[in-house]
């Protein structure tokens, strides 16, 4: 991106030795470019493991090339068709995404925590035509695939990847032993195994990949709490890739001997980047953590590593620090630890900091930027509370609600431009033309003031958004779910602090039935909404407050 001399930009004489003002966004090429560059460059060097099995470069190249071949020969899909990818962080996912890409096409990345009434709306939206998903998600799209345009669904079990005897062991205990698996009926579904049996035979032509074609529907509320897809190209995702990896050049990352602990979910955009994008290009392992919900088996994994890089969330870092064992874990490789996703809590950090000698590193972003904008230096040794300074070729400015610059120290509106920037949300220009002004800039809807050094300190969300360990939750879709419930006659959602998540979804309930009690208002969540948005607690009121136009006032609540 070239220099655009309209906005003061202090925080360029505050960047670490060696971090470049800009990066070449337009240098870089296609995801698929890196991918085919790394796994000739790395070959021999392990790329992602999960239980036991390491995938080396050479087998992902090979097993995405046959996931590929399918998609393009044995379902016959064309350019840019979607393919919706339903797994928590196993080996398979690498195969289909990378697959999927090879392929010309679009991902659309959807968590498989999802309750049916979610993933039915981000197929129907997406107009995904394939669904590869993990076999414990097979009875909640069975009732979702009604009405969409899915025609070919591909299956797989947890551990399909593996080698023998695990894999039969793994599958085993996920069906019988834990009963993660619900019966299902999908009929055609292919099992994935059979997909890279019958792609091996099968050729993959050569497909051109413009940077500016979309690589991912990322899906997200945005500023109006409805779930819609950031429409995030190749070139965006990469250039992110780039302005991140040249910030941490002074960790002195080395090719091909990094490991990373993948334990956020790489369908979440800030894994996607970091661990399958920058991590990818300096030929580290990934050692991926499937459920970093058990914190116990979390640590034993991470116990038997010797890693240089870990990413996550407050409640993450908190939670292993509260983990028995977590005190022999071996750091002396650690090179950095990011955190984003939700403010780093200033106890946690201090804690994180006595136990392994490194600070985590807080950052900010959002889905529609790819995500990464700010990042503190990797140096900085004491805990700053800001969101650090804007990342190179990203140009942040904080506005008033006219549109107007502000001066450093105010408060206004953050506002971003850049490479990484989105490309819109898809089939949604007026949405579209809301958050990106005519002058380029994202309007990120986060509250924010900037220093005189350019470090950027985020002071409120100017929506209603509520973040529960990491995890964007939209009060209007809590609230459109819980409306439907009878019993209820108003309801209003706000966010209220939790030691643990950072946040807890609260709901304030106006009951047309008297006998309706909290229990059974969260046993109607749990089946429309996904864990982290349904209520945590519930409070009985005889009326809301409202506005003078009758709008329910979300503030007069969190009061």
């Amino acid at each position: 991106m070239s220099a655009i001399p309209d906005i003061p930009r202090p925080w360029l004489a505050s960047y670490p030795a060696g971090v470049p003002h800009e990066i070449d966004a337009d240098a870089a090429g296609s995801i698929v470019d890196l991918f085919e560059s790394s796994c000739a460059r790395f070959a021999e060097r392990p790329a992602y493991a999960n239980f036991g099995r390491t995938l080396r470069y050479t087998q992902l190249e090979r097993l995405s090339r046959d996931f590929a071949a399918f998609l393009l020969n044995g379902l016959e899909l064309k350019a840019r068709d979607r393919v919706a990818l339903m797994m928590p962080n196993c080996l398979q996912y690498p195969v289909a995404l990378f697959g999927a890409l090879r392929a010309g096409l679009t991902v659309v990345n959807v968590n498989p925590l999802y309750t049916a009434r979610e993933l039915h709306h981000q197929l129907v939206d997406s107009g995904a035509s394939v669904l590869v998903m993990i076999d414990n998600c097979g009875a909640v799209a069975q009732r979702a695939l009604e009405g969409t345009q899915i025609r070919h669904v591909v299956a797989t079990g947890i551990g399909d990847l593996l080698s023998q005897p695990r894999r039969t062991v793994f599958n085993f205990a996920a069906r019988h032993v834990r009963k993660l698996v619900p019966d299902y009926d999908i009929r055609n579904a292919i099992r994935f195994d059979t997909v890279l049996a019958r792609g091996r035979s099968m050729e993959l032509p050569h497909i051109t990949i413009a940077p500016d074609s979309p690589a991912f529907l990322q899906y997200t509320g945005g500023t109006t709490g409805v779930a819609m897809g950031a429409v995030l190209s190749h070139r965006n995702m990469m250039a992110n890739m780039l302005q991140v990896h040249a910030w941490v050049a002074e960790a002195g990352l080395e090719e091909g001997r990094e490991i990373a602990v993948a334990a956020l979910p790489l369908y979440h955009v800030y894994a996607l980047m970091t661990h399958t994008l920058m991590v990818m290009r300096i030929g580290g392992l990934n050692h991926l953590i499937t459920d970093p919900r058990d914190m116990r088996g979390f640590v034993r994994q991470i116990r038997r590593l010797r890693f240089s890089i870990i990413l996550g969330v407050n409640t993450l870092f908190n939670g292993l620090l509260d983990t028995p064992g977590f005190e022999r874990v071996d750091f002396s490789r650690l090179k950095f630890c990011f955190g984003g996703g939700a403010a780093v809590q200033r106890s946690v950090d201090e804690r994180w900091r006595a136990a392994t000698g490194f600070p985590i590193v807080e950052g900010y972003g959002l889905t529609e930027a790819s995500p990464v904008v700010c990042v503190n230096p990797l140096s900085a040794r004491e805990f700053s509370g800001t969101i650090g300074l804007p990342l190179p070729s990203t140009d942040v400015c904080i506005q008033d609600e006219g549109g107007r610059i502000l001066d450093i120290g105010r408060i206004g509106e953050l506002c971003v431009r850049g490479p990484q920037v989105m490309k819109g949300y898809w089939n949604r220009p007026d949405t579209t033309a809301e958050a990106i002004d005519g002058g380029g800039w994202l309007h990120t809807g986060d509250m924010a003031s900037m220093d005189a050094r350019g470090f950027v300190r985020i002071v409120d969300r100017k929506k209603d958004l509520i973040i529960v360990s990491g995890f964007n939750v939209y009060p209007n879709e809590v609230e459109d779910a819980l409306a439907a419930m009878p019993g209820i006659k108003e309801v209003a959602v706000v966010g209220v602090a939790d030691p643990r998540s950072g946040e807890r979804v609260k709901a304030f309930v106006v009951r047309s039935d008297p006998r309706l009690e909290a229990a059974d208002v969260k046993a109607f969540a749990r089946e429309s909404l996904t864990g982290y948005k349904r209520p945590a607690e519930i409070e009985f009121r005889d009326s809301l407050p409202k506005s003078n136009v009758g709008k329910i006032l979300r503030r007069e609540l969190r009061r």
